[in-house]
């Protein structure tokens, strides 16, 4: 039967409207064993908007998991400002990791506490008053309320998954970042997932994911940021981000091969034929699906039928990463 409704108490919007705000953050790993220095972040700066699913990508070793834990108290950065629901770390550190909440990616339950034990502990950890805690409500949110009483180790991966984001919410954190939330689950433990974030999101709390699934993030986010190497090479909103991509693909099939080669005007508009199909990359600021099947028209062929694609994040990804 479901349980109280999870309901936020944290302060109001900070009056910048950012929930992070990141100016000039680096961090420098010192040599050790020999080895050189390694510069983790470079100079970074970024604004996550209050209220939004905001999208953390990069390779590995690009400095993701580097910011990550500078926010959370767990690594201190070599310079540079970081404030987190417009409290900066530095000046009050204590307030800062009150604002936020982290889900890792590593399964850290403790196998013998049953889920209620665990949410409980944590409540108490953060010095949550017992009239104040929701315990019932988070495991009812996160879909555990008919595993409550049962053994941690007893629970599938995805269960302990979605324990994780009941953790880190037990203090009402305005910001929840998630570390690879579904790494290795299966599609409908996936999509249980992605719901748990929407509901989440949909409380009023600020979401910064990190994930290697760029559907994920596609399906998701509403801003995204591409960090590599320790910076941060674009931050937009996901449409403007997949505008950026320009190309859009177009595809035709023709009632009957045509010769090679292929007439002079099409080859200035970069067809070719591959795979059985008439294709052409084009630039949507700058010429039209209509004006294209016009020109193939004037080549005197005959078409019959017609498909287009749009890049996908991944392919902005792997432009501007590579």
């Amino acid at each position: 039967m479901p349980t109280t409704r999870f309901r936020q108490n944290f302060v109001n919007r900070p009056d910048s409207g950012l929930a992070i705000e990141l100016s000039g953050l680096s961090k420098t790993y010192r040599d050790s064993l020999g080895k050189p220095s390694h510069l983790a972040l470079n100079h970074v700066d970024l604004q996550v908007p209050a209220g939004c699913i905001f999208g953390l990508l990069g390779p590995n070793g690009a400095g993701k998991s580097t910011l990550i834990n500078i926010l959370a108290g767990t690594v201190i950065k070599t310079s540079g400002m970081a404030i987190v629901w417009g409290t900066d770390i530095d000046e009050n550190p204590r307030q800062a990791r009150a604002n936020i909440g982290i889900v890792p990616q590593e399964l850290n339950v403790d196998a013998f506490f049953t889920p209620r034990q665990t949410i409980d502990l944590m409540a108490g950890l953060y010095g949550v008053p017992k009239a104040e805690r929701q315990t019932n409500a988070i495991l009812d949110m996160v879909g555990l309320a008919e595993q409550a009483d049962m053994y941690a180790r007893r629970l599938s991966g995805g269960m302990r998954r979605r324990l994780l984001v009941g953790k880190a919410m037990v203090h009402q954190p305005p910001v929840l970042i998630l570390d690879e939330p579904t790494a290795g689950v299966d599609v409908a433990l996936r999509q249980r997932l992605w719901n748990n974030i929407k509901t989440l999101n949909g409380t009023g709390v600020t979401v910064v994911l990190t994930t290697h699934y760029l559907e994920e993030a596609e399906a998701l986010c509403d801003q995204i940021a591409i960090v590599n190497k320790g910076r941060i090479i674009t931050a937009k909103s996901k449409a403007d981000l997949m505008a950026s991509a320009g190309k859009k693909h177009l595809h035709l099939t023709l009632d009957s091969p045509p010769a090679s080669p292929l007439p002079k005007t099409l080859q200035q508009l970069g067809a070719v034929w591959r795979d059985g199909r008439l294709s052409i990359s084009f630039d949507p600021a700058k010429t039209t699906t209509l004006a294209l099947l016009a020109e193939v028209q004037k080549a005197k062929f005959e078409v019959r039928d017609i498909s287009t694609a749009e890049p996908d994040l991944e392919d902005v990804f792997i432009s501007l990463t590579q």
